[in-house]
């Protein structure tokens, strides 16, 4: 096993087509990302099933709905990896076999269990897929033995469970004798001057809990062309603990959230129906924005206004160059300018952002066989990394089939 340090996963619930709001606090992190990582994006459709099953007929167009909007976003398939969850069967052979081990209290403990519960109260989320669905996540980024999740503040209790899962399926799983000796034994290999820098990276780490030392060790055995998979899982394991390390710990990638308005003022959410699509209708645009409210206390054009109060100037930060916000800041200010004007600004500048969107999805929308090439090619690279994965902890819990083939 290989930790790969520089690889993201990350998915998203097949809801049909996104809003602006889902860009600008998750679809705009991932074109960044992909510059920077080995990406994978996934259509997290099993994600849906644990509290829309009854709606499951939607699933086919949503998802081809959702990838257009991620491709006219900027998510490449070629710098990225674009799949859809359900077709890597390993998938569900990872979550059935993490569920063997995860106690049931790890479960309930998650926050979002509760909250979800209660604000779905509509939904009947008495399912043992709706209670396991933060160990599908862990499964998720396990899978594709990544080191990297992006997440909100309200998703870190998911990356520590996924943490905690990993620790106790390597006690249970990567204990062998002589592990001590094995891990110098394979430490050596790397020769004298890197087995003496790797072993002072580890007592970095264990005596003053040094994560620069952490990376820069797992980093060194990487790099390391003559250490077999065992020896890497064996100095992987040592850097933290006295067993192998089949499975990695991720770490969460903390993303800035991004609460967008929506057209009423509220937070822009499909069920509110208060959004602007992220492929909006250039017609409906302008007047989906005219009816937005503004500065509640500037009632009549003559007044004051503050612009940090109106949901309008949280777009103009967005979708305006500097001058022109600097033109609404003050005119709205010294009521030199009334919310007319500034909502026709506003206007003019998302239509022509929104012009550039339509002719990226436009090829995909006219040929959608090319949506489905492209997760064809996405789930075969996804699934040979699954695979890979699978046949070491298929090999550490014993149930590999080797042995009795010919």
């Amino acid at each position: 096993m290989r930790v790969h340090l520089n690889r993201v996963t990350s998915g998203m619930r097949p809801t049909g087509r996104l809003h602006i709001g889902h860009y600008h606090g998750v679809l705009k992190n991932w074109v960044d990302f992909q510059r920077r990582y080995e990406c994978l994006f996934f259509v997290a459709d099993y994600h849906g099933l644990t509290t829309h099953y009854r709606n499951a007929g939607d699933i086919e167009q949503n998802t081809y709905d959702m990838v257009v909007d991620w491709l006219s976003a900027g998510i490449d398939p070629q710098q990225a990896v674009i799949f859809v969850q359900s077709h890597i069967p390993e998938i569900s052979e990872l979550h059935l076999l993490l569920s063997m081990v995860t106690p049931i209290s790890w479960l309930e403990r998650v926050p979002t269990y509760r909250e979800q519960q209660e604000k779905l109260s509509n939904l009947d989320l008495s399912t043992y897929g709706f209670l396991g669905y933060p160990l599908l996540m862990a499964a998720d980024i396990l899978l594709y033995r990544s080191n990297y999740v992006p997440v909100g503040d309200d998703q870190l209790p998911h990356i520590e469970l996924a943490r905690e899962v990993v620790r106790r399926f390597n006690s249970l799983y990567g204990f062998e004798q002589g592990f001590m000796e094995n891990a110098c034994e394979a430490a050596r290999k790397m020769g004298k001057k890197s087995f003496s820098l790797y072993m002072n990276l580890r007592t970095n780490y264990q005596e003053k809990g040094d994560k620069e030392s952490l990376e820069s060790a797992r980093a060194l055995v990487s790099e390391q062309q003559n250490l077999t998979a065992s020896d890497c899982e064996r100095l992987y394991g040592y850097l933290g603990g006295c067993s192998r390390e089949i499975l990695c710990e991720p770490e969460g990638l903390l993303s800035e959230n991004s609460c967008f308005p929506g057209t009423d003022g509220q937070k822009m959410s499909k069920s509110y129906k208060n959004t602007i699509y992220f492929r909006e209708d250039l017609a409906a645009l302008p007047d989906k924005i005219k009816k937005m409210p503004t500065d509640p206390n500037r009632v009549r054009r003559s007044d004051f206004g503050n612009p940090d109060l109106c949901p309008v100037f949280q777009f103009h930060k967005v979708y305006s160059t500097s001058e022109v916000q600097s033109w609404v800041n003050d005119g709205c200010r010294s009521a030199n300018i009334g919310c007319v004007d500034c909502k026709k600004a506003l206007s003019g500048n998302m239509v022509e952002g929104q012009k550039l969107i339509h002719e990226r999805a436009e090829p995909f929308l006219r040929n959608p066989e090319l949506i489905r090439n492209i997760l064809s090619d996405g789930c075969e690279r996804a699934r040979s990394i699954a695979q890979d994965t699978m046949r070491d902890i298929r090999s550490s819990i014993g149930l590999s089939t080797k042995t009795f083939l010919p």
